[in-house]
């Protein structure tokens, strides 16, 4: 069975409470769970990470090497500055779908670019915590 890994970033904890006209009103919890028996509907093993810390999703991402097939990364607001996390993602040589629930290309301009973006298998933004199943989805098909 293939391993992959979601890794959410800051504030992605709030989820159901951080302004659900934007987020969904779908706790994190419950987001996770969905996520979780998503990908087991796929024939994929999926754990699931969430840090508020720029140096802890680097390490995570790190860790990937050697231990999971994919990850689907929700960066936060790193996505659009954190050249750190652009260079983890390129260094572990891993497939990465970039995910955002709300559509980043309809928000504040600050949001329009990705950084990570260029080292990614693709990006998948606007559908809500659906953006999650998609992303999870597009991994199932890189890995085969």
């Amino acid at each position: 069975m293939k391993k992959i890994v979601v890794i959410h970033g800051p504030n992605i904890n709030l989820t159901g409470k951080r302004e659900p006209g934007t987020y969904g009103k779908d706790s994190f919890e419950a987001i996770n769970q969905e996520i979780v028996a998503y990908a087991k509907t796929l024939g994929l093993e999926c754990t699931i990470y969430q840090s508020n810390h720029e140096g802890a999703i680097i390490d995570r991402l790190h860790q990937c090497m050697g231990t999971c097939d994919g990850i689907v990364l929700n960066a936060g607001a790193y996505t659009h500055y954190s050249y750190a996390i652009r260079d983890a993602i390129a260094a572990i040589s891993l497939p990465c779908v970039e995910v955002h629930m709300s559509n980043i290309h309809k928000r504040e301009e600050f949001r329009h670019i990705s950084v990570i973006a260029p080292v990614c298998a693709g990006q998948i933004c606007g559908f809500g915590k659906h953006s999650y199943l998609l992303g999870v989805a597009a991994l199932k098909q890189i890995l085969g």
